[in-house]
Formats: C-alpha cells, structure tokens, sequence
C-alpha cells in the first residue's frame, strides 16, 4: 500500500478533479475557436484571482498536446470525457449534442437578438453540434427561398469572400 502525504500549498485530490476538469472546458472551447466560451470560463479563473496570460499560454501548449497526441474526434472526446467528471457546480459549460440549441439559435438570430446569441454560444465550448444543427437549419430553408433568391445571396458571399469559394485549383505539373 502506498501512503501519500498532502503538502501545505497542496491541493485536495477532489479540486486537482475539478481543475482537470475546468482545462478540458477551456482547451475544448480554444480547440473549437470559441472565442466566447472561452472568455466566459477564463473570466471566471479571473474573479479567482489568475493570471490570463499564463492560462491562454497553458491552454495553447496543451490545445497543441491534445492536437499531437490525438485523431481529432478522439481528441474531442478524451476532453469531453474530462469536462463531464466535473463536479455538478463546475461543470457547468454543456457539451453534449443535447446541449447545442440550433432552434433557438436561428430564432434568436431572426429576431436580431444578439444577446441571446452571444449568450447561447458562450455557453457552448462544443460549437461542432451548434453548427452542425445551424448547417442543417440553413438547409431545410434554403428550398422555400423564392427563385432567384439563393443565386444572389451566393453571388454576394463570393464577392465578399474573393471569388474562390467553390472553385476547385486547377492541377499543376507534376501533381
């Protein structure tokens, strides 16, 4: 049997849980580029008294860990499996498919409701099912657009974004 000794500065066993677990919510919402989840969960380190700089330079060597170590939808679910075994107070960025409110996402955006919006996606690091869910939205309308409607909006994305959306490089010589 071995006998572990807890130091002075220590942390009990159960908060090293919860920090794990509070890493995962913040490396899962830099992996996803969630600007606004991830400043939700380092504000809350903040009023804790941490040192943004040291926590966005940790979370980017370990984002890039993860990366390395990992497939990426194995990476997502070793960080989803770590966020989950957060106490029920901390773990309180939802991360699972159920959580992703694509409705009420599309509902807030009609309404020009951008509270809501910044509001529902802080609060979720796993943007991959919100988007999805919104992709898919987008979709079910696209057929009741009246005719013409979509060749326009795709005209003024591609004037906004360049021109090459869509268009597949020509191959060079010796490809």
């Amino acid at each position: 049997m071995v006998v572990t000794e807890e130091l002075v500065d220590e942390l009990p066993a159960e908060a090293v849980e919860e920090a794990k677990a509070r890493a995962a919510t913040l490396l899962l919402a830099f992996r996803h580029g969630n600007q606004l989840a991830f400043d939700h969960e380092l504000d809350l380190l903040l009023a804790e008294h941490a040192a943004r700089e040291v926590t966005t330079l940790l979370t980017w060597i370990a984002a890039e860990a993860v990366r390395k170590a990992y497939a990426p939808e194995v990476g997502d679910k070793v960080l989803r499996a770590m966020a989950r075994r957060a106490p029920a107070e901390a773990g309180d960025v939802l991360v699972d498919e159920e959580a992703a409110h694509a409705a009420q996402l599309i509902e807030a955006v009609a309404a020009g409701e951008v509270g809501e919006v910044r509001g529902l996606v802080s609060a979720t690091a796993d943007t991959t099912y919100l988007l999805g869910g919104l992709l898919q939205g987008v979709a079910m309308m696209l057929p009741l657009l009246p005719e013409g409607e979509l060749a326009e909006i795709t005209a003024e994305l591609r004037r906004r974004h360049g021109g090459g959306c869509g268009q597949v490089p020509e191959a060079r010589a010796g490809d």
